[in-house]
């Protein structure tokens, strides 16, 4: 079996979540990432996240970094520049989630590396871009969260600001500087020159302000919070209280809202001219909610989302973490995978929703592993990948370029 990206090599110079989450995608399809991980730095910050941390791994770091490649370098060491030329010549891209000013600092633009192999793909992932007024600040999801307007659309009318929880302009952030990884190097793949790609943060959110930035921007309209979760301008769109819990009904076309009517016993209120449109039921949502919250209450949760979705509406329970890790679809799909680690013992993970299959319905994406011990490939990168004899490796060892890690 062959991986989609198998003949795809990229050397990644990451930490944290959002960087390692977006080339984590690329080594779920089967592309060889080697993780340069700073010794000065006793790598990768993930490493070293509570809880479940044992030393130098963690289920943190587990979770963003299964499957790749670390090599320990300094990048600050005078010949360490070499090191990074001799990689980049063998990879297709130099992928990096730094400050917006550190990759030239390191050496990882395409002006600076397209001499070494002019086909490289540069892609940054960092807070604001490689260029603007806050090019050199860091940046982190719950900042962005903020800073993009995400929090003030988000949690209760009368709460403060909110944010998601869980962070989602990271894990964006990551998808999107993946989807412009393989962009360029498509090009280049094509055309023969590699390019820069420039992915912030900031910009992500940004974009993924989908509809209401164009509303906020063109008329100066932002809906306000809603209760119940709702959808701005969507009537029933929104979690609902049942007898025993709570539920989600999404009557996003007007006939789920007509048979929303029917498995409540209201079918009159189809009728009312006042619910009859999707813009009336906006316009006087405030009327037709209450009715449909005293409705609801009188059931368990199972009861409602059974009777909705054998009518044909959107609907389903609200799930704690844990139900939704043995729901039935999760199960059905194999949505959780195991595989052992040396200081970890058997991690349960979750696989990539990524699937793809060959022609005979095998899967196409990378079976279970675990992620890196810090440097544990350092020597087998630099011998297989770059060319070195086991004396060269051993020489920059002991010149410091490797830190103070070992070098099997």
């Amino acid at each position: 079996m062959t991986l989609p990206l198998a003949d795809v090599r990229i050397v990644a110079v990451e930490q944290f979540g959002a960087g390692p989450w977006g080339t984590l995608q690329l080594a779920d399809l089967g592309a060889e990432i080697v993780k340069i991980e700073d010794p000065a730095a006793a790598g990768d910050v993930g490493r070293y996240v509570p809880p479940f941390q044992e030393g130098e791994d963690s289920l943190f770091f587990e979770t963003f970094n299964r499957g790749k490649k670390s090599v320990s370098l300094d990048l600050r060491h005078p010949e360490a520049t070499g090191v990074l030329h001799d990689l980049v010549r063998a990879s297709d891209g130099v992928y990096s989630n730094l400050r917006g000013d550190q990759p030239r600092k390191l050496g990882l633009t395409y002006e600076q590396l397209r001499d070494v192999n002019p086909r490289v793909v540069c892609c940054s992932l960092s807070g604001f871009g490689m260029t603007g007024p806050r090019a050199g600040e860091g940046g982190y999801d719950y900042m962005m969260q903020g800073l993009a307007g995400w929090q003030s659309l988000t949690g209760d009318p009368d709460g403060p600001p909110t944010k998601s929880g869980l962070s989602l302009v990271d894990l964006s952030g990551g998808y999107a500087s993946a989807i412009a990884m393989l962009a360029g190097i498509w090009r280049a793949r094509r055309d023969g020159v590699g390019c820069d790609c420039d992915v912030s943060l900031f910009e992500t959110a940004l974009h993924e302000l989908m509809y209401i930035g164009p509303w906020a921007a063109t008329h100066g309209y932002v809906p306000p919070r809603r209760k119940g979760s709702a959808h701005p301008t969507i009537v029933p769109f929104q979690n609902f209280e049942a007898a025993d819990g709570w539920f989600v009904v999404g009557a996003a076309k007007q006939k789920f809202w007509e048979r929303v009517c029917e498995v409540i016993g209201r079918p009159e209120l189809n009728e009312d001219e006042r619910f009859a449109t999707m813009a009336a039921r906006n316009q006087h949502r405030d009327v037709l909610v209450p009715i449909l919250e005293d409705a609801f209450r009188v059931r368990p949760v199972d009861e409602w989302v059974d009777a909705l979705v054998a009518a044909g509406v959107p609907a389903s329970r609200i799930n704690t973490v844990e139900e939704a890790l043995v729901d039935p679809q999760t199960l059905a799909r194999e949505d959780v995978v195991e595989h052992d680690h040396p200081a970890l013992g058997r991690v349960r993970t979750i696989r990539t929703p990524l699937r793809l299959a060959d022609g005979d319905g095998a899967s196409l994406e990378r079976p279970a592993v675990r992620g890196p011990r810090r440097g544990e490939h350092t020597a087998e990168v630099l011998v297989e990948t770059c060319g070195y004899t086991p004396e060269r490796v051993r020489e920059l060892a002991a010149a410091g370029v490797f830190g103070e890690v070992g070098v099997p």
